[in-house]
């Protein structure tokens, strides 16, 4: 078992190991000419996408879970439970329908130029620019904030707060003063899950025109079919992210603010100017990140329905298939690799460190070490080719399993962090006791350490799912001959500029997703 989960962490690491060594091999005119004239573009726009979208989405998230936290205000369930719909929808599909609303033509500047004197001010509406796609990620991703602050705010500072509140501070100092300092760690935590998804985010840059390092990955692979200079900008993206990741763990380092008094939350009545603006804060906030976007595309779906033909039921299948093998092969995966580190716990860290480092790089360099791999693997198993009667010379590389070895490499991390806790939790005795009355370390494996965490294992399962689903940077690279899915779908028809065409697919994915939150939802007691 141990020699299984070492090598399935080593074949899991290969390709970012492959990027990493592209950075001292020597570089090409392709490269050259990025490093002197492009380089730079994309750091600098990058950087503000990242401090942009940090800055708004962490407002967004904290003031969020601020308010459902310790106040009561009419319909506060339903708006805590509305908070996490803007999920459903990738942020690259609300790019698309934004845009689509907010163009001459759109529901939104036709509305205006017909009750106001708007014409003429177009301009004011441009959402196709680095502020636009800001406030897309906000929008669409503050509820990874919401949730890990909420969750925050429920456990640990009552206490704290009553205690500032006894010595006659007011409830905006408590705030600047107590609950941002303490809710720090987890708005760091959250915020750093939002920043993942911008660099991992192809569609949202590549339709607005901003050259970031995703599209330039894309444009040296594709465009100039340079494959190196594409490894080599995928490594400086890779320590581009890796000086992210160092500044967030800087900043949470020695920082713990867990409390063992842990008292229910008294929740303070909303009346008034007060009330007023929280309850006008969030119909403003489940407008635009939900409620906007899903009736644009239900009126765009009515109109273009009729060219859905029966390709869709093939993308619906595919995306369905690919996302549930997928998910299968990386809760097995999580299992036997938690399941043999937690007996034995040299290395056991590095290891778990090495398996799961994929959720935070992107999806682009993911896919450049994947293919690279996988062409590499296809020479060496040339002469087995041969020897089998096989006409190619690239049977996995242009294979469905480069794909879905690619979707297990950057989602490990998603199944294997709620499956490690689980299973610490519960420790080690159930298991010992069933070894000790002679039964083996396969049988017990599935009949006792794998029924104990099932509800983790349930979660972890819906979340690789959706994720997977949804994904868009790593399909539209390694995706073989042919083979579509919504979300690729979806995107080809924005890039030619059929929104409405796009509609049906778009809502397809978020209904699918709205499903599987609420079946988690469910499992998770959170519908309550």
């Amino acid at each position: 078992m141990k020699k299984t989960t070492f090598l399935l962490v080593l074949i899991i690491s290969i390709p970012i190991f492959i990027v990493l060594y592209n950075l001292i091999l020597p570089s090409n005119q392709n490269w050259k000419h990025i490093y002197d004239y492009l380089l730079k573009d994309y750091v600098i726009n990058s950087l503000k996408l990242i401090f942009g979208t940090a800055i708004l989405s962490s407002i967004l998230g904290v003031l969020s879970a601020w308010f459902v936290s310790y106040y009561e205000f009419p319909y506060r369930k339903a708006i805590e439970w509305a908070l996490v719909l803007p999920l459903t929808i990738p942020p690259f599909i609300g790019a698309y329908v934004y845009a689509g609303m907010l163009s001459y033509t759109g529901t939104i500047q036709t509305f205006l130029m017909k009750y106001t004197e708007f014409k003429g001010k177009s301009y004011l509406l441009d959402i196709m620019s680095i502020p636009g796609a800001v406030f897309i990620f906000s929008i669409f991703l503050f509820p990874y904030i919401y949730l890990t602050v909420k969750s925050f705010f429920s456990k640990q500072i009552t206490g704290i707060i009553e205690a500032s509140q006894s010595l006659g501070k007011n409830i905006l100092t408590t705030f600047f003063k107590i609950i941002l300092p303490l809710a720090r760690p987890a708005i760091v935590g959250g915020t750093s899950l939002v920043l993942m998804e911008v660099l991992n985010d192809y569609g949202v840059v590549k339709y607005f025109g901003i050259p970031t390092f995703s599209t330039g990955i894309f444009k040296a692979w594709f465009s100039l079919g340079d494959i190196n200079t594409a490894i080599k900008l995928s490594a400086v993206m890779l320590l581009f992210v890796f000086i992210i990741l160092s500044l967030e763990k800087y900043l949470r380092q020695n920082r713990s603010y867990f409390t063992k008094n842990k008292k229910p939350i008294k929740r303070r009545s909303l009346k008034g100017i007060q009330l007023f603006f929280v309850m006008s804060f969030y119909v403003i906030v489940i407008l635009l990140s939900f409620l906007l976007p899903v009736m644009q595309l239900i009126q765009w779906s009515i109109f273009s329905y009729k060219n859905t033909n029966i390709k869709f039921l093939e993308l619906t299948f595919n995306s369905l298939f690919i996302s549930f093998i997928s998910a299968i092969l990386i809760i097995i995966t999580a299992l036997i690799i938690s399941d043999t580190i937690r007996f034995s716990r040299k290395n056991s860290k590095i290891l778990s460190k090495l398996a799961t480092m994929g959720y935070s790089i992107p999806g682009a360099v993911i896919a450049v070490g994947v293919i690279v791999f996988f062409i590499n693997l296809d020479k060496s198993l040339y002469p087995l080719y041969n020897l089998l009667g096989l006409r190619t010379k690239l049977l996995l590389s242009s294979s469905i399993l480069m794909l879905i070895y690619a979707y297990i490499v950057r989602f490990l991390n998603i199944a294997y962090s709620p499956i490690d806790a689980n299973f610490e939790k519960n420790g080690k005795s159930y298991h010992e006791a069933s070894r000790s009355l002679g039964k083996s370390f396969f049988y017990t494996f599935l009949k006792v350490d794998v029924p104990m965490i099932k509800p983790a294992i349930i979660s972890a399962f819906i979340f690789s799912f959706i994720e997977i689903i949804k994904e868009l940077p790593l399909t539209l690279i390694l995706r073989p001959f042919n083979f579509d899915t919504l979300a690729t779908k979806v995107f080809e028809y924005a890039n030619d500029e059929m929104i409405h065409e796009a509609s049906v697919a778009s809502l397809t994915i978020i209904i699918i997703i709205f499903i599987f939150i609420m079946i988690l939802r469910k499992i998770t007691g959170d519908d309550k």
